[in-house]
């Protein structure tokens, strides 16, 4: 899969965006319902001299689940740590990070759905009872013994909230989705940054730029960064709606934010299938693609938009998708073909 600069994954080249994460809740930006509530369990929490409870933030990629993450321990006082699923491979590796939190810490794990099941088996004691159950010898000779920690907070972030088994998910006491960002809220957050960046920018450019960027902060303040390079090159000393518009038709991210991957499934979708309805299997043979990129990267928005839609029989796209590929839409008197039968 080629690189895009529009995708809401991290990317290495994403380490400039840490400088622009707020430190506190007053800074953070959206996500006005979750920022409420968290605001109010922390304050309790502060007020009991109590650690915060268990905290599950979930969401599409992008939209500030770390950054959410590391603020709650900023607004708590206390040390964050931070790892991942994929990174904790063995039970004792979990067992040392936690037999070194102090107490109230703030235990940060992205990705927690892809933690190994014998790793989060600890899990479960150390939320519930702040203690590991530790196993000794083998065999017959095998017993366990119970070693206390620090009491403290488990923040887990996921985009695959179904992912997470239920043990695990029912000892999160705190569970706030992230939602994508309105075009005024990416605004504030491309003004903020590009004043961190010392980027003078014009309202219209933000708003250029905003309304492209998915929903996504991750995303807005990449195509703030590649904008800002063209308008460098051109001898600008300010983002404009001009240069944000000719920067983003170069980097081919259109208006409604699609790029030339999620283009060109629309288009083989209308051209080779009239349409649809069609399975996934056969968009992903297509367009050379795997099923899961298909379904995990370039569909969510496409449906978001209103772009195609979800049928029994396939994926079919909408009046509105093809009008925004410049196609004239089928004739109600059309009858669609299926294309095949497979599972969707």
């Amino acid at each position: 899969m080629d690189e895009r600069i529009i995708t809401s994954i991290e990317q290495s080249t994403d380490d400039w965006q840490y400088s622009l994460r707020p430190r506190r809740l007053a800074e953070y930006i959206g996500q006005d319902k979750a920022k409420q509530n968290l605001s109010v369990f922390v304050k309790a929490a502060i007020n009991r001299h109590e650690a915060l409870d268990h905290v599950l933030l979930y969401g599409p990629p992008g939209l500030g689940k770390t950054t959410l993450a590391a603020i709650i321990a900023n607004e708590l006082g206390v040390n964050f740590r931070q790892t991942s699923g994929p990174a904790i491979e063995r039970a004792g590796d979990l067992a040392a990070i936690l037999t070194n939190l102090q107490e109230r810490d703030v235990l940060f794990i992205d990705e927690i759905h892809r933690l190994s099941r014998q790793v989060e088996e600890i899990l479960y004691s150390a939320m519930e009872d702040f203690a590991l159950d530790i196993i000794i010898g083998k065999g017959p000779r095998a017993r366990s013994i119970r070693v206390s920690i620090a009491p403290f907070t488990l923040i887990g972030a996921t985009t695959k909230a179904g992912a997470l088994s239920p043990p695990l998910r029912d000892r999160f006491g705190v569970i706030s989705r992230l939602e994508y960002y309105s075009t005024a809220a990416l605004i504030e957050i491309l003004t903020r940054a590009a004043q961190i960046l010392k980027i003078p920018i014009e309202a219209g450019g933000a708003e250029e730029i905003a309304k492209r960027s998915r929903g996504t902060p991750r995303i807005a303040n990449r195509l703030l960064k590649r904008v800002r390079d063209f308008a460098q090159v051109e001898g600008l000393t300010t983002i404009t709606d001009d240069i944000a518009d000719k920067a983003l038709l170069a980097l081919e991210v259109d208006r409604a934010g699609l790029d030339h991957t999620d283009r060109r499934m629309l288009d083989a979708m209308i051209k080779k299938f009239r349409g649809g309805p069609v399975g996934l299997e056969t968009i992903a043979a297509s367009i050379s693609e795997t099923r899961e990129t298909i379904e995990d990267i370039y569909e969510p928005y496409l449906l978001q938009l209103g772009f195609i839609m979800r049928t029994p029989r396939g994926r079919v796209v909408t009046e509105a998708g093809y009008q925004h590929m410049g196609v004239a839409y089928p004739k109600a008197n059309d009858t669609p073909t299926l294309f095949d039968f497979e599972n969707i």
